[in-house]
């Protein structure tokens, strides 16, 4: 069993999607990110020496960190075959857009830290998403992957942040089915963040 280190609506949920999409069995740690300290006061640090979320703390005592890696090492342990394509091409798309979301993940940043002149350059990078998810369900087709769960989760900040993407008709659809999937209502439950 792992043991998922978050913090609710952060980007740790993306991980926290695809291990509720998964068959691995898992543990939840929150992590309060003002004081990196765990519930049980545990100075967070000595978990993952960044400081950031998630970090997950395998069978083994290993700790994994960064969100696209563990998204991959979920998708690759869970053994129903979901989350990510197996043949080459289809995997390396995943991957592609895993990459992109990074990049529209960065570009949430200046918001967080009160920097509404940065809305327009957000925006700008969600045109490549808008068109992407043209005549698709999800990003790589019709399979939710990983690569999903990570552009929902930095999506969802919209909402806490009052960004408003309502012009994004595609994305706003992806978001609406997404928020559906019963791994994402599980997630959402297990943070706090839904009923």
């Amino acid at each position: 069993m792992v043991k998922l280190y978050y913090a609710p609506g952060a980007c740790s949920l993306a991980s926290h999607i695809a291990l509720a999409a998964s068959d691995c069995k898992y543990d939840l740690v929150k992590v309060d990110l003002k004081t990196h300290k765990l519930e049980d006061g545990t100075d967070y640090y000595t978990i993952n020496p960044k400081g950031s979320v998630p970090a997950i703390k395998l069978d083994d005592g290993l700790v994994l960190t960064e969100g696209p890696a563990i998204l991959q090492y979920v998708a690759d342990h869970n053994k129903n075959g979901l989350l990510a394509p197996t043949t080459d091409l289809a995997r390396y798309k995943t991957v592609e857009f895993l990459s992109y979301v990074s990049d529209l993940h960065k570009a949430w940043g200046p918001l967080w830290g009160g920097d509404k002149s940065a809305e327009a350059a957000l925006k700008k990078k969600y045109e490549f998403a808008e068109k992407h998810l043209e005549g698709k369900q999800y990003t790589t087709g019709s399979d939710f992957t990983i690569a999903d769960a990570y552009l929902f989760t930095v999506t969802n900040w919209a909402n806490f942040l009052k960004i408003d993407l309502s012009s994004f008709k595609n994305l706003q659809d992806f978001q609406e089915r997404v928020s559906k999937l019963s791994s994402v209502q599980r997630a959402l439950k297990e943070e706090g963040l839904a009923q």
